[in-house]
Order: structure tokens, then sequence, then C-alpha cells
């Protein structure tokens, strides 16, 4: 399984480097630093919001909610910031712990402790985290103001972006968390048998609860950099976000049933996708094409996770008699 997600990683980097050479030689502006620079700013809320995803589909789950988070904690920022006038560092923490707790709670204690399905769990607070979104912005787009989100968007820290910073060291604190500590083990051993974990003394629900709870903190830092890149709080933002996430996730080769894959895979994803919308967008192809292309991609994940995960099962040798 682990050799054949490989190679599913080796062909999507390959292809994402062919894509580069093929738009880097029909668009002329394709390799210049503004476009680059673009590509990378323009990719952070799918990247950010894709880490966390990773985590929890390497615990063998899936979180729907996280478009809805992103726009709930963004108006979370919004009210923070213009009526409770916090300063800005402390609204942005609130906010990440706003997500991060939501997450924990609604989904991870309904999913990890009761054991209920996390496609209907997820399904539920997507809807439930949306109305919560129109009902405290009373589904109108409120202004946010602020130098630092502002610096945070749109300016850069030696000649990189500050988006480019936030993406890097999102990615390599949850590299580190899932490489070298033992509850990123945890996290591969319950996507891979959750049974087989609990009885090796893993606290299978306190690691289901702590990756939907990453998984909602970093919904929230993404929207942290939604608010800061539209200068506004909406209620409108983010219904999209789950199934580029999947996209990027599945692309970058974590499986679906858990227990493989990782946040280095996912980077791999998110790029694939911000190239190829960049250069369709460069050569002037229509939004809904775009759209279009991206669900092809997904759907195309989706199905060569399931045909590699059942081409595993038809190859496994027989036991011995």
């Amino acid at each position: 399984m682990r050799g054949l997600i490989r190679q599913r990683f080796f062909v999507v980097l390959v292809v994402l480097v062919l894509m580069i050479i093929f738009f880097s030689l029909t668009q002329e502006k394709f390799l210049s630093g503004p476009n680059i620079s673009a590509i990378l700013t323009s990719s952070s809320i799918l990247w950010i919001a894709s880490m966390g995803l990773t985590f929890v589909m390497l615990s063998g789950g899936f979180d729907l909610s996280i478009g809805s988070m992103l726009a709930l904690t963004g108006i979370g920022l919004g009210w923070f910031l213009n009526e409770a006038g916090l300063p800005v560092a402390v609204a942005i923490i609130a906010t990440i712990a706003l997500g991060a707790i939501l997450g924990g709670l609604v989904n991870g204690v309904l999913i990890g402790k009761l054991g209920l399905s996390f496609l209907v769990v997820t399904l539920g607070s997507l809807i439930l985290f949306r109305g919560l979104t129109n009902f405290w912005s009373q589904s109108k787009t409120t202004q946010v103001i602020s130098p630092f989100l502002d610096a945070l968007a749109f300016g850069s820290t030696f000649g990189v972006p500050n988006p480019v910073w936030v993406m890097l060291a999102t990615y390599l604190v949850m590299l580190y968390v899932q490489k070298y500590t033992f509850f990123g083990r945890d996290i591969y051993a319950v996507g891979g048998n959750m049974e087989a974990a609990r009885l090796s003394g893993i606290r299978t629900s306190r690691t289901v609860i702590a990756v939907y709870a990453i998984s909602g903190g970093l919904a929230a830092l993404a929207a942290v950099m939604q608010d800061a890149r539209i200068g506004a709080a909406s209620p409108q933002v983010g219904e999209n976000l789950v199934f580029s996430a999947a996209a990027a996730v599945l692309l970058g080769g974590t499986a679906f049933s858990g227990g493989v894959g990782g946040v280095s895979g996912t980077v791999v994803g998110v790029l694939f996708l911000g190239v190829l919308q960049n250069g369709l967008s460069v050569a002037g192809v229509e939004s809904y094409w775009q759209q279009i292309i991206t669900g092809l991609i997904l759907i195309g994940a989706i199905t060569l996770d399931f045909v590699q995960r059942k081409g595993v099962r038809f190859r496994r040798p027989a036991a011995a008699s």
C-alpha cells in the first residue's frame, strides 16, 4: 500500500513539473516573480486548511465542516476586533482557539467519544456552523481594518511574501508533529486499525478529538488569512474549500482509509491545484472550466485511491495452511 501511495505521489509530482514547463513555454508571464508570488499567496488558505484535513484523514476520518468553520471563525475574528476591541494578536489567538474548541468539542467528541459516523457528524456541523455564521453576522459582511492584517496578507519579509512564511511555518510544525512525536505515531496507528491501536494502549478517543481540534484550529488560521486578504469578515466564504482540500490531500497520497500519507504530499497536491488554476487563468480559460477540471481531478483522485485499496486487498497472499 505504501509503495502504491508513493507511486501516486511521484506521478503527481511529475505532472506538476510538466505543467510548470508547459505553462512557462506557452505563457510568457507564468514564471515571472509576481506570478509565482501570486500562485503561492493565493494558495495560502487552501494550504493551511489542507494541513488540518491531512491529520484527520490520516486518522481514518474526514471533516466536511472546514469551509463552514472558516466562515464562522472569520466572522469571529471580525467580532473580536470590531466589537470586543481586542488587540489584533489576542483576536487572532482567540479566533484559532475558537476553531480548535469547536472542532474538538463538536466533531471530535461526537466521533471519538460516542463513536458516531464522521460523515454524519461533520455534515451536521457543516450546516450548524454555517447557520451560526449567518446568525452571528446577520448575513452581512463587515470590514476588518488592521495594519497588522494588511501586512500579513500583502507585506513581505526578507523579500518573501508574509503568507509564504505562514505557510512554511504551518507545514514545518505539522511535519514535526507527524514525524517526531508520539501523537503523530498514534494518528497513523488509529488510521491503520483503530481497534488494534486501542488494544495496544493508545487512547484512540483522545487522538480523534485532537485531530479534529487541529483541523478546526487550522481552518480558523486560514480564516485569519482570508479576512486579511479581502479586508473583511464575510459569511459567504469557504463554501468549496473542503472539496479543494480533499483533492489536494488525496493527490498528495494520503489514503481515504487512513494510516498512510502525510503533509509533505499535501504540499505537492496544493501546489498542483494552485499551478493548474493559475495557468488556466493566465491562459484566459473561463472560471467554470477551471471548476470542471478541478472536480474531475477530485473524482479521479478518489477513484485512484479506491482502486489502489481494492488492488491491495486482491493481491494479499493467502494464509499458509
